[in-house]
């Protein structure tokens, strides 16, 4: 089932969400489903990656998937996952800039520095428990999906400059005068 993406200015998109409890009776069917719904709708939508709070959910899922990436960026051909309560282990000290851009701020880019290296752990969509090491654009998307499990945007990321010159866009989106080519909600 496709589900209406919250853009800038919904208050789930601002808030820590919540950890999936894995001992509550029925939880694994209804993840399996929820991040079912969220590939339909990120596919939908063009993106490449979703996580909870952008469908209104406040718990700790995301899908990322860098395979339709892959003509450009050909070590993402098998990058695609679904991570269940992600928590970060380390990260690097290098840091890389990339112009990011987000289904929840339709029509917005700015460039984000981020750690050019993580490591994280996480369950998988069969519950299973992984570690796993992400560099380049790989572990931009996780990152950037990341933050939205704690409240934040990558427009908050952007040089102060950037942002000034983003906020009467921003207060557009937060209005409603934005119409992406995907269902939304505020």
């Amino acid at each position: 089932m496709i589900l209406p993406i919250y853009v800038y200015g919904a208050q789930v998109l601002r808030q820590k969400a919540l950890e999936v409890d894995i001992k509550k009776p029925g939880i694994e069917l209804e993840i399996k489903n929820f991040i079912s719904d969220m590939w339909e709708t990120m596919y939908n939508a063009d993106g490449v990656g979703l996580a909870a709070p952008q469908v209104g959910k406040s718990m700790r899922v995301l899908v990322v998937d860098g395979s339709l990436l892959s003509d450009d960026m050909p070590e993402l051909k098998e990058f695609k996952r679904a991570m269940i309560n992600p928590v970060l282990l380390e990260e690097s000290k290098e840091i890389v800039e990339f112009n990011e851009g987000c289904l929840s701020v339709p029509n917005i880019n700015a460039y984000v520095e981020r750690p050019k290296r993580i490591k994280i752990s996480y369950l998988d969509d069969h519950f299973k428990q992984v570690t796993e090491e992400l560099d380049g654009f790989a572990c931009r998307m996780v990152q950037h999906e990341m933050d939205h499990l704690e409240g934040i945007l990558f427009t908050d990321k952007a040089a102060p400059i950037r942002k000034k010159m983003l906020s009467s866009k921003l207060k557009n989106i937060e209005a409603g005068k934005v119409h992406p080519s995907y269902k939304i909600a505020k």
